[in-house]
């Protein structure tokens, strides 16, 4: 069915191209404390599972906070 979320086939990892660097769309989230509800993806009526809040662990883990 077409409205039915699209769940990736990853075993629940994360790509490492969207761990590498903070980009725009994980600065956002970021700032919105993983807030999906105000982010701009969640307002797109995407047929997928945001993975951002993990992608945000990640980066934090990885590279610490963002300079923003």
């Amino acid at each position: 069915m077409l409205q039915d979320v699209f769940y990736p086939q990853t075993n629940g990892e994360l790509s490492d191209s969207i761990t590498q660097n903070w980009t725009e769309q994980a600065l956002e989230c970021y700032k919105l404390n993983g807030n999906c509800k105000m982010c701009s993806i969640s307002k797109g009526n995407y047929s997928f599972v945001c993975q951002m809040p993990k992608v945000i662990d990640v980066l934090k883990a990885v590279y610490g906070e963002p300079r923003v």
